[in-house]
């Protein structure tokens, strides 16, 4: 399995932040790798799903989304999903002094023969862990404006 943790602050409330990223098209606005996001159904509490297409190493893959958790304003999770990968996202929120810490972490679990090659794919996830980071700090940072 690959992981990847990333932590931002802002200074906007965790509803406001919660909200911003409980929609999972904003991806097309602060994920570098998000080609685009489509909510297929619901209305972003869980059973709401995505379809997401990314860029990835050249090559554009689709993920089914699925929002399995959702607190408000604490912690929301979503499951993604493929014929090569199963994705889960966690977002969870914390106020610390006026400020909201946003901690971004994504599993990606490789099936089949992807799984030999999981090697290979830990620097490029890296790297998208890096890229998505700072564009959350870049998308984040309007909100608290």
């Amino acid at each position: 399995m690959i992981v990847i943790e990333r932590e931002v602050a802002v200074a906007a409330t965790p509803e406001r932040v919660f909200d911003y990223l409980a929609d999972f098209t904003t991806t097309e606005e602060w994920d570098p790798g998000t080609v685009r996001t489509e909510l297929m159904q619901g209305d972003g509490g869980i059973g709401t799903t995505y379809r997401n297409t990314s860029r990835f190493s050249g090559r554009e893959t689709e993920l089914i989304y699925e929002v399995v958790e959702y607190i408000r304003p604490d912690r929301i999770v979503l499951r993604g999903e493929n014929r090569t990968v199963v994705a889960h996202d966690t977002m969870s929120f914390r106020i610390d002094s006026h400020i909201t810490r946003v901690i971004y972490r994504a599993e990606f679990q490789l099936k089949g023969l992807a799984r030999l090659a999981e090697p290979f794919f830990r620097r490029p996830f890296d790297r998208l862990g890096e890229e998505a980071e700072q564009g959350l700090r870049d998308a984040l940072g309007k909100l608290a404006a």
